[in-house]
């Protein structure tokens, strides 16, 4: 495992990233409850931070647990990485298919697409998309929400 994935799964650790540098995911209570190399699962609860006057979860949060699920699989990829890559998100699409009224939990299976854009960058020096899906679920397996991010990675200048 990683050291990025150690961090990641280490609630400590984690909470205090999230809260140096993703203030707003850190409450709303986001959770990676797994990680690892092809496979990333985001939890967000549903709770007063998160819910909207619809009695559901607000679909910013919703959108910040789906991006966290596939910019986790990203993260662990780039981390310490020589020659260093950047990363941004260029697009995003969302459906929403059912009210989140409980714990999302959003998990995205696109690690080895992940892993095989970011080579390609690295190896043609030319920038590269991949279109990530992170599918939210609820507590009885039912698809609430699916999203679509795409991520740019291009090497970073020296």
């Amino acid at each position: 495992m990683s050291d990025f994935q150690q961090i990641a799964t280490s609630s400590i650790k984690f909470r205090l990233y999230l809260l140096s540098r993703l203030p707003s995911a850190f409450f709303s209570g986001l959770k990676i409850t797994h990680l690892d190399a092809g496979v990333c699962a985001v939890t967000v609860p549903y709770k007063w931070f998160t819910r909207n006057p619809f009695r559901s979860t607000y679909f910013a949060c919703l959108a910040m647990a789906a991006e966290m699920s596939t910019g986790a699989l990203v993260m662990a990829e780039l981390y310490d990485r020589r020659p260093a890559v950047s990363m941004l998100v260029v697009h995003l699409e969302a459906s929403f298919s059912k009210k989140a009224t409980g714990r999302t939990t959003f998990q995205c299976t696109d690690g080895p697409a992940i892993k095989k854009a970011i080579e390609a960058a690295v190896t043609t020096g030319e920038a590269q998309t991949i279109r990530a899906r992170s599918a939210g679920t609820n507590a009885n397996g039912d698809l609430v929400a699916e999203f679509y991010i795409t991520w740019s990675f291009k090497v970073k200048s020296k």
